[in-house]
C-alpha cells in the first residue's frame, strides 16, 4: 500500500504538506509499522487476544463480525502521513498498512493530499 501512496503523493504535485489516508470501511484499520512477516503476525495475534473473533458481542446477533468491528475501532480509520519534497516522509522500515479485519474484499480509500505546490 505505501508505494501505492508515494504515487498518489507524487502525481498530486504538493512539496510539501499532509496526505490523509482514510478507509470507508468498518471492518478495516490502518496503521504505520514495519513490512516484517513475524511482526505481522504479532499484530494479528495480538489484536485476536485483545478482541477475540468469538465473543459474547451483541452485534453477532445480526451480522458474524463484531470482533472485526471493534478490532477496526482499535487500529483507527484514518491516517495523517507527512509529505516533504514531494515524498512520503516515512522512516526507514516504515511502511502503511489496510488491516482487513473482515475480508478479503474489495476495498476502497480516500486519500486527500493538501500542502504547497511545487
Amino acid at each position: 500500500m505505501t508505494s501505492r501512496l508515494a504515487e498518489v503523493v507524487s502525481d498530486s504535485g504538493i512539496s510539501n504538506g499532509l496526505a490523509l489516508v482514510f478507509t470507508l470501511h468498518t471492518t478495516t484499520g490502518l496503521f504505520v509499522n514495519e513490512r516484517e512477516s513475524g511482526l505481522q503476525a504479532d499484530v494479528e495475534s495480538v489484536l485476536e487476544k485483545m478482541v477475540p473473533p468469538k465473543g459474547s458481542y451483541h452485534h453477532d446477533r445480526i451480522d458474524d463480525n463484531a470482533a472485526s468491528h471493534i478490532q477496526s475501532v482499535v487500529l483507527g480509520a484514518s491516517l495523517v502521513l507527512p509529505i516533504t519534497r514531494g515524498e512520503l516522509d516515512l522512516g526507514t522500515w516504515q511502511s502503511v498498512f489496510l488491516a482487513e479485519r473482515d475480508g478479503p474484499r474489495t476495498r476502497t480509500l480516500i486519500v486527500k493530499v493538501v500542502g504547497d505546490v511545487s
